[in-house]
């Protein structure tokens, strides 16, 4: 997983696609990353927020007692237990330090599941910034915990009231909003979408995750210290960039993306243009883009990263779908067995393990386990509360 050839294309994948107002934004976007990222000091910097501040490097943990269950021998990445409560944090301090190197006083963000706005917003807080965090109305509603957090640490919340009021419409306004602000708003987009250099960026800062794991992996597994399986949910697919990036140079290690399947942009999507890239993206006979649905607010994207899109089309990873009734079998499962709740996204990686154990039998798979179930105990309580 190296970098984008031409102007942030993946294969056939990725782009730019946005009005002219916004190419000088994102050209001086990609001039200051490149800049910091080879700039030592700023490196420097970054690893010492993500060791000091976000807890960093997460813990390799394996599952004794699940994997007994399942069959296998299974190890999750613990980025749940970053600060925040899932792996956002490592993008966003990242964005949020270059914004800072950039002069921009002002951070936008997009969320969904609301756990990228948590961590926007606690970045903000940090290094003294203005945020503003757009999320869709249903979103809110789903998750009032996360939107109370956010405002706690200083956010202000606005809810997006158009099309299907979740994820993809939070993008729609937050980038509206950086059009008319960009000269002093740094737009914090929270996965591996949208226009170049957006889609590589989020990548690099999620790498970490991926050169953790497989030097976790070299001291944990015997012989060539490398797992038969890595696994990862996705939507926008953020966590799963930065576990792959880890695993990719090793055609020896399956890559399975997990998506939902009422979104399932790679399942059930062709190649498409929205917010910026050309991906796999879920649409209509008429080229109209579909809604997405899942029980999880962080999966219900139409699209997904460009990225992903080439690594399914050059057969490096594979894409599979689970329903909402697995994850939520998964939820309960893990949380069973081994006393971690999962985020309902994360129940999706697990979901797939659980239903593919017969193919699994002996083999070592990693999960990401990418975020804490905290914010989904209430949704869930209603859900499965009288079966428990």
């Amino acid at each position: 997983m190296g970098e984008p050839t031409g102007v942030g294309r993946f294969g056939s994948f990725g782009g730019l696609f946005v009005p002219e107002t916004l190419v000088p934004a994102l050209q001086e976007l990609d001039e200051a990353f490149r800049d910091a990222w080879a700039d030592q000091g700023f490196r420097d910097e970054l690893d010492g927020l993500l060791r000091d501040y976000a807890g960093r490097p997460s813990p390799l943990t394996e599952c004794e007692r699940l994997g007994a269950e399942l069959g296998i021998r299974l190890f999750l990445k613990r980025e749940d237990l970053n600060h925040t409560g899932s792996h956002k944090i490592n993008n966003v301090l990242g964005q949020a330090l270059l914004a800072k190197r950039m002069g921009k006083k002002r951070l936008l963000a997009e969320t969904g599941a609301g756990q990228h706005g948590v961590a926007t917003a606690t970045a903000a807080a940090l290094l003294d910034m203005e945020c503003l965090v757009y999320m869709g109305e249903v979103d809110m509603a789903r998750q009032e915990l996360n939107v109370f957090r956010m405002r706690l640490l200083g956010a202000e919340v606005t809810p997006a009231l158009s099309g299907s009021r979740t994820l993809k419409d939070a993008v729609n306004e937050a980038m509206r909003d950086w059009v008319a602000t960009v000269e002093h708003s740094h737009y914090c987009l929270g996965s591996v979408m949208g226009p170049h250099p957006y889609p590589y960026m989020v990548r690099e800062f999620h790498r970490v995750i991926g050169n953790e794991t497989a030097e976790q992996c070299a001291q944990r597994i015997d012989g060539d210290g490398l797992p038969d399986v890595v696994v990862a949910c996705v939507g926008g697919g953020s966590n799963a960039a930065g576990i792959f990036s880890g695993f990719a140079e090793h055609p020896s290690v399956e890559l399975v993306g997990v998506e939902p399947a009422g979104g399932a942009a790679i399942g059930n999507g062709v190649p498409g243009i929205v917010h910026g890239m050309l991906s796999f993206l879920k649409q209509d006979e008429f080229g109209q883009v579909q809604e997405a649905e899942s029980i999880s607010a962080g999966l219900d994207y139409p699209g997904v990263g460009p990225e992903h899109s080439h690594l399914h089309e050059i057969g490096r990873a594979r894409y599979v779908p689970v329903t909402d009734d697995e994850v939520i079998d998964a939820f309960a499962l893990l949380s069973r067995t081994e006393g971690i709740i999962p985020a309902l996204e994360s129940a999706h990686a697990i979901a797939w393990v659980s239903r593919e154990r017969a193919q699994l039998a002996g083999k070592t798979v990693v999960v990401n386990l990418s975020g804490r179930g905290d914010k989904d105990v209430a949704q869930m309580m209603e859900i499965m509360g009288d079966k428990l």
